[in-house]
């Protein structure tokens, strides 16, 4: 028998000593007066005297993370909701039934409490304990204490124990959460509708990516899973819905990265009479507030760097080239724009392809402070409308941060035949083999048909604003529940049907 077996088989024989006292293994409902939290915010700056005139009673429970036992009394520490508070149980406090319930516990055991608030002679806020409620009992060994949950795949896998005992993991998801709601709470105040765009679709489209494919046995269809949202959301606006967004998951058949995850969360929001200028200030004050609305400042600890959402500079896209090439043969804006000189640093069949490649490679990855980048190349930006100081380009921008991309945006393209031709532009690259290209998107040229009011739009990307804000670098650290291969077996049904009575 494996030691996990028997831990298995000891625990179980206390859950059935622990409902011959008459109490249930998997408790019921607990209606408890006070949550660990509030006790602790209410009652810790109290001292001892203050606290016992008069006694303040709760009731209240939480997981237990440590316990000590000194004869015929013991402390154990419980956890809800990230708050930690210390419990006292007395022999002669407690009734008979009570007391052998807590020789029986184990850490992690879920327990109600009832009892009053005091401090320990050593000063510790704790609960003395007048009755004791079981509510759930743990069969799996916490992580120990002083190491916690060390494997990172562990960690992932087992999400629901990493939150349980790594306080930092709990922290960032909170942060992600604040994220959310700060976005959703600006857009709104901004009179912008919340909506819900299919997950499935007919057609993929949106952004430049490989969909997951997937078929409807009745319709006896094949689908693809949501690589963005952005083209049924602007037929949304072309039917008048003027302010518009979704805070949505997409889906792309991509690899995995510290930085990607096939599966994905995007805010996107579309604005009728703006412009990609009304998007670039509107971004800066999203940001800004986001920031202060998650952490309290505008300032985020990141991999060594004080990243600041205060500030966004602001570059064009061969700017940005110039600025940050590093090495000899710095290029001047003339070079840059020099389709012999593009050529030159960059295989990509056309200028705007080269010059975006070579952004990527010159550039991108010093972008650690917040940066917009704008004015794109019209090869690689479909749905983006032309600059009028420049047809080969689009009025669209990027929002940089840490080094990675966090936002895109630009004026919508309304002009259908335009789109009609950027639709056949892309099936060109498609031929060519780019499969990522866009694909011909008929429905969504025929709304445009029906006028879309100049407008802007913008997707930020949710995933990577809280890996800032939070000081993680990875995405697995901000997902709850990220993509892995499948492990192997776990064994764990094997090992509760061997102890069925």
């Amino acid at each position: 028998m494996s030691l996990e077996t028997e831990l298995i088989r000891q625990r179980l024989e206390k859950a059935r000593q622990i409902e011959g006292l008459g109490f249930r293994p998997y408790g019921q409902r607990f209606d408890a007066t006070h949550l660990i939290p509030d006790i602790v915010a209410a009652y810790s700056a109290k001292t001892a005297e203050e606290l016992d005139t008069p006694r303040v009673q709760v009731k209240a429970a939480g997981r237990i993370m440590t316990m000590r036992r000194m004869g015929k009394a013991g402390f154990a520490h419980l956890q809800q909701n990230g708050s930690r508070l210390q419990i006292y149980v007395r022999k002669d406090s407690i009734d008979e039934a009570g007391w052998k319930l807590y020789e029986l516990l184990d850490i992690g055991d879920i327990i109600g409490f009832e009892g009053y608030v005091f401090r320990t002679r050593a000063g510790e806020l704790s609960i003395h304990v007048e009755r004791i409620y079981f509510l759930s009992k743990i069969l799996l060994p916490m992580p120990e204490k002083f190491h916690g949950l060390e494997d990172v795949e562990t960690r992932y896998r087992q999400r629901y124990l990493d939150l349980t005992v790594s306080p930092q993991s709990r922290a960032a998801f909170i942060t992600r959460a604040k994220v959310v709601s700060s976005f959703r709470r600006q857009l709104e105040e901004r009179g912008f509708v919340e909506v819900e765009t299919p997950m499935m679709q007919p057609l993929y489209g949106g952004a430049a990516a490989r969909p997951f494919v997937t078929h409807h046995n009745t319709l006896d269809i094949d689908l693809f899973l949501r690589i963005a949202p952005e083209l049924y959301l602007k037929r949304l606006v072309v039917g008048g819905l003027e302010r518009v967004y979704e805070i949505n998951r997409n889906f792309r058949n991509e690899g995995v990265s510290t930085r990607h995850n096939p599966e994905f969360t995007m805010l996107e929001f579309y604005q009728a009479y703006a412009d990609y200028q009304v998007l670039m200030d509107f971004s800066c004050e999203l940001l800004k507030q986001v920031a202060i609305d998650a952490i309290g400042t505008t300032i985020a600890s990141y991999d060594g760097h004080q990243i600041d959402f205060g500030h966004i500079r602001r570059y064009t896209i061969r700017e940005a080239v110039v600025e940050f090439w590093d090495g000899d043969g710095r290029p001047s804006m003339d070079n840059v724009a020099d389709p012999e000189w593009l050529g030159r640093h960059s295989h990509k069949p056309t200028a705007g392809e080269q010059l975006l490649e070579i952004f990527e490679r010159a550039a991108e990855a010093k972008l650690i402070q917040p940066t917009i980048i704008h004015q794109y190349p019209v090869e690689t930006s479909p749905l983006s409308k032309n600059s009028l100081d420049d047809p080969a380009f689009v009025d669209r921008f990027e929002i940089y941060a840490a080094g990675m991309e966090i936002g895109n945006a630009y004026t919508e393209l309304n002009d259908p035949q335009e789109q009609r031709r950027r639709f056949e532009m892309q099936l060109a690259m498609i031929e060519k083999g780019d499969d990522e290209a866009h694909q011909m998107d008929e429905d969504y040229v025929r709304a445009l048909c029906y006028g879309l009011p100049p407008t802007g739009g913008e997707g930020i990307g949710i995933d990577r604003v809280a890996m800032i804000l939070t000081g993680c670098t990875s995405i697995r650290d901000v997902i709850l529940f990220p993509l892995l291969r499948p492990e192997g077996p776990i064994g764990i049904a094997e090992q509760l049907r061997a102890f069925d009575a």
